[in-house]
């Protein structure tokens, strides 16, 4: 009976000594998150291509309190207005807003017509002479009736014809014509991606938001 009592507790000195004092209840090899574990590696990460929800307060491009969302839709977009008076395009502003770019056409006046479709490429209208921009894709906003320009023949939006934008996406903004009522703005892309077209007023503009 003594010599029994003797081996177990040899036993378990040698259980004790085998694990170590690092396995120890309450150790540091033990606890959930502790050093080398998963719940170490994970902290503070965050998830791939996560963005900051756009604020908007430092840019030129329609500021907003919130998220803006996240366009879905690929396909051209048409609306037809009646025939008026033509809308004066007074500029146009872009900004990146985090998972999207902003373009801003500022107008005086209602908008009657327009239209926003993928291109091949952007054709100067008047001449048909390819503009000479390179992208991964094309969108050719088309306004109409509209102009850029006063009856007597001053331009309401001054600049370009190409406006570097380097966004997300929108690389360029280009002016492609002012002519016969009708104004087209073409944007160059770094790549195909869903895009919105909405109207807002108050003041009167057309806004185009464009997917990263």
């Amino acid at each position: 009976m003594r010599l029994s009592r003797i081996g177990a507790i040899v036993g378990c000195l040698a259980v004790l000594v085998a694990c170590g004092p690092g396995q120890a209840p309450g150790g540091a090899g033990s606890s959930p998150g502790g050093a080398g574990t998963t719940g170490a590696g994970m902290t503070g990460a965050s998830p791939r291509g996560t963005s900051p929800s756009p604020d908007g307060t430092s840019s030129p491009a329609e500021p907003s309190g919130t998220a803006l969302p996240v366009p879905t839709n690929t396909k051209d977009v048409e609306v037809e207005g009646d025939p008026g008076e033509p809308v004066l395009v007074k500029a146009v502003r872009f900004a990146d807003h985090g998972p999207l770019d902003r373009v801003v056409i500022d107008l005086d006046g209602d908008v009657t017509g327009y239209s926003v479709r993928w291109v091949d490429e952007l054709i100067q209208d008047g001449s048909g002479e390819p503009i000479d921009v390179r992208g991964g894709a094309y969108l050719q906003v088309t306004l109409k009736p509209a102009n850029a320009h006063t009856d007597e023949g001053k331009p309401t939006w001054t600049g370009g014809p190409i406006f570097q934008a380097g966004l997300g996406n929108v690389q360029n903004v280009v002016k492609t014509g002012d002519f016969e009522g009708v104004v087209g703005i073409g944007l160059v892309l770094d790549h195909r991606a869903p895009f919105s077209v909405a109207k807002l007023t108050s003041p009167d503009r057309l806004v185009v938001d464009v997917a990263h």
